[in-house]
């Protein structure tokens, strides 16, 4: 039971990643997303890298206060959305951005596909007319653009 909420709990964070890309990040916290599509921050770090803290802290806390509950339900949903994170990472900050230059030659019609939807949303520099907010799951259309390379 255990493994499902936690399977349940990472395939219902792409729904909520969506929802909070297009709605918070390309809305009211527009102001902490913004560098990372204008690139106009200094360094390796952009202010869009607060949104970590900003998943990761209900996370820590669900999965804390499921352990002091006899690591009930609470502790597996934190575990599910912990471990949406880190696969948001290797392929967000990884593999798409290259913030760490490995997986740069891949032929998976899954991930170029993943890839170039993300492309299309960086080519609006701005708040409005994004497109491809989701991260795992994206446009169809832009795995069939590889699947007929293979």
């Amino acid at each position: 039971m255990n493994v499902l909420i936690v399977l349940v709990t990472f395939f219902l964070m792409e729904g909520i990643t969506w929802l909070t890309h297009k709605y918070v990040m390309h809305g009211f916290l527009w102001t902490l997303h913004r560098d990372h599509h204008d690139k106009s921050h200094t360094g390796t770090m952009e202010r869009n890298d607060y949104f970590f803290l900003i998943f990761a802290i209900p996370a820590i806390s669900m999965m804390f206060y499921g352990s002091l509950h006899g690591f009930n339900y609470w502790f597996y949903i934190g575990l599910g959305i912990t471990l949406y994170g880190l696969a948001y990472f290797l392929v967000h900050d990884i593999f798409i951005h290259q913030r760490i230059r490995i997986f740069r030659n891949t032929k998976s019609p899954y991930l170029l596909g993943i890839r170039r939807a993300h492309k299309q949303h960086h080519k609006h520099t701005g708040k409005e007319e994004g497109e491809c907010f989701g991260f795992l799951w994206v446009p169809v259309k832009y795995f069939r653009m590889y699947m007929k390379k293979v």
